[in-house]
């Protein structure tokens, strides 16, 4: 064969071998790429059958409502399980077990179970499946605030009952202490009584010359013993009589170089002025307030503009004070006369009050508070009340600090008991002396007072300086 037909085929066979050995080649590229092919669309198949068992696909496009917000770092699986251990957290307490789901949602529900058991011994569930434990907290909790409202009630109750306890403890420690007082003076009459006996026993086993001698030298004794009390008595008196002639005459002598001070002009100083009047309202206004420390209940009485307070204290009309401003006040009128009315620019005083100082009184006497002719046996000490009450003071003894002596009725001494009624009555001469003795209080604060120009008030008169003449009849004016 020609060399050049022998390149030929050999150029022939070659293209042949290269088409065979491309087609063998194309034909393993595309088997394999079936097959995997095959292996990716099955795989494909089984992970969208896993996706379709997450989630379906509307679902899947309602990721963010269902689940909610996707947690940074977390798939929307792993933000659901997170969210899922929160709230199992808030059941169950702790940290979430490393378990299913399922497990803990179970445990969740069988712990609000228990719960539920347990919160029935106090409250009342109804339907457990639709019972949550919201529920059950907020009944706990109204059971709860209802048994703390119970205890505070009970310690009130508690605490009143000691009280009334501590209370009833304390009267019957006066009580006893009072017994024991009167047992200590029992006892001490007792033992009086037992010495008179044993002085009467031994006076009368003497003979009857020397019981009468016995009496005959106490009566000497009792005779010398006045005697020497007379002549101290007489002595003292006349040596009182010529103090006082010379200090009537020292005053005398003083009076005409220089007048006694008027000591009065403290209770003829006004104390305010009505600046408004609503006649139909009853009510007055007054330039005091809150400054001059007026306070509500003070009462005052009204005088005539452009006069002097009268000497007696009566006034045209008396107001009590219910409003207090810082500058000014309000007064209601609670007495006044039809012919004298009250009119801007009058004058208000009472004679306790003052805005500047402290007044102090002295009492004594009897009181009769309501005029019905009665002595009110403790009237000295009401009037006391009234005068702390509106800020003034009460001293026992007439001083060189007394501003007024308020001097009630005479006291009445009691008639001497006889021998007789102090045998029936051993305190009938305690009673007397003791009646005795506020006489002499009385005359004597009475002479001091004058002494010292202190000025002397009745019981009326000073109720009319204070604004309190028409409050006597009232309930509860002392």
């Amino acid at each position: 064969m020609p060399a050049r037909r022998r390149k030929q085929s050999n150029a022939m066979l070659y293209t042949l071998i290269t088409f065979v050995g491309l087609f063998i080649a194309t034909t393993t590229v595309a088997v394999i790429y079936y097959v995997k092919a095959e292996e990716y669309k099955n795989r494909e198949a089984d992970l969208q059958r896993e996706i379709n068992n997450l989630a379906t696909d509307r679902e899947r496009q309602a990721y963010g409502t269902i689940v909610g917000t996707k947690l940074p770092g977390e798939t929307w699986l792993g933000t659901m399980v997170n969210y899922l251990d929160k709230t199992v957290t808030l059941i169950a307490g702790g940290v979430a077990e490393p378990t299913s789901a399922e497990v803990k949602v179970n445990n969740s529900i069988t712990g609000t179970a228990n719960s539920q058991k347990l919160a029935q011994e106090h409250i009342t569930i109804g339907d457990p499946n639709k019972t949550g434990l919201i529920q059950i907290v907020q009944g706990l909790k109204a059971e709860l605030d209802k048994t703390i409202n119970s205890k505070l009630e009970t310690q009130k109750q508690l605490d009143d009952l000691q009280t009334r306890f501590d209370n009833a403890d304390k009267a019957n420690f006066e009580k006893e202490q009072t017994l024991l007082a009167e047992k200590d003076k029992l006892l001490q009459q007792l033992a009086e009584d037992k010495q008179r006996r044993e002085e009467l026993s031994a006076l009368l086993e003497q003979t009857t010359g020397e019981q009468v001698k016995t009496l005959r030298d106490q009566l000497q004794q009792a005779r010398d013993d006045l005697k020497a009390f007379n002549d101290d008595l007489l002595k003292t008196r006349e040596e009182l009589k010529i103090a006082q002639d010379d200090l009537k005459s020292e005053k005398e002598k003083l009076s005409k170089i220089e007048p006694g001070p008027n000591r009065e002009v403290l209770a003829y100083k006004p104390d305010g002025q009505i600046i408004l009047i609503d006649d139909q309202a009853r009510v007055v206004h007054l330039n005091i307030g809150i400054d001059d420390h007026v306070y509500q209940g003070l009462t005052l009485t009204v005088y005539d503009r452009g006069t002097s307070i009268p000497e007696d204290g009566k006034g045209k009309a008396e107001i009590e004070v219910f409003d207090v401003a810082k500058t000014y006040s309000a007064a209601r009128i609670t007495q006044s006369e039809l012919k004298k009315p009250i009119l801007q620019g009058d004058i208000v005083a009472n004679l306790i009050w003052d805005s500047d100082r402290t007044n102090v009184f002295v009492i004594a006497g009897d009181f009769d508070l309501d005029n019905d002719g009665v002595i009110d046996y403790n009237g000295a000490d009401k009037i006391k009340t009234l005068i702390e009450k509106w800020g003034g003071k009460v001293a026992d003894a007439i001083s060189i600090d007394s501003d007024f002596l308020v001097l009630g009725k005479q006291p009445q001494v009691l008639e001497k008991p006889t021998l007789d009624e102090v045998d029936i009555n051993p305190r009938a001469m305690e009673v007397y002396n003791a009646s005795l003795q506020r006489l002499n209080r009385y005359n004597g604060l009475r002479d001091q007072a004058q002494s010292l120009w202190i000025p002397v008030l009745t019981y009326d008169r000073f109720l009319y300086f204070i604004g309190y003449k028409s409050h006597i009849g009232q309930a509860g004016a002392f």
